[in-house]
């Protein structure tokens, strides 16, 4: 069973990590095969770390194979990594389809959609997705959720906050 970290120094923090130098390279090396960037792979390394202690935590004995068992959760890591870059692609891909031309001959559509466009701009990543995928790729709350890998109620409170943030912005400027 693994001990719990203590906070007395470093030494401890070193002798109670569940994994070992020789442990950590083979993760990070599976990690990197697994075509994790190079950027990402203390995260990938931590993830593992993470599910270690999870899972002794838990009441559940620690694998007789660490580094066996570390590996292999690292290659699902790796795939996961994967899994979530496509999903970002294909979302991508739908919101380029969706765009269209400006249509020049409606001066105030053209003055609204600039508007919006400089509000959407302005809210934080998390909340500008879900605003678009919702009103312009015009996904359910439940196909947001899937796609973003988050509770129907994360999107729910993300929506209603940008709507009220743009709604804001949109009177502040007199456009509406």
């Amino acid at each position: 069973m693994l001990r719990g970290r203590t906070r007395r120094g470093q030494e401890d923090a070193v002798r109670d990590d569940p994994l070992d130098a020789a442990q950590e390279r083979r993760v990070r090396a599976v990690l990197a095969l697994g075509g994790v960037p190079q950027a990402d792979l203390p995260d990938g390394v931590q993830q593992v770390r993470l599910r270690l202690l999870e899972r002794t935590a838990g009441g559940r004995e620690a694998p007789r194979d660490v580094s066996a068992w570390a590996a292999v959760v690292a290659s699902h890591l790796a795939m996961d990594w994967h899994r979530a870059r496509r999903r970002q692609d294909r979302l991508g891909e739908r919101l380029a389809a969706l765009r269209q031309a400006e249509h020049p001959g409606d001066e105030d559509a053209s003055v609204l959609s600039l508007a919006v466009a400089q509000g959407l701009d302005e809210l934080p990543d998390a909340q500008r997705q879900v605003l678009v995928l919702r009103f312009y790729a015009d996904l359910p709350v439940r196909g947001i959720a899937e796609e973003l890998g988050i509770p129907e109620g994360t999107v729910k409170s993300r929506l209603h906050t940008a709507v009220r943030a743009l709604r804001a912005r949109l009177h502040e400027d007199e456009v509406v």
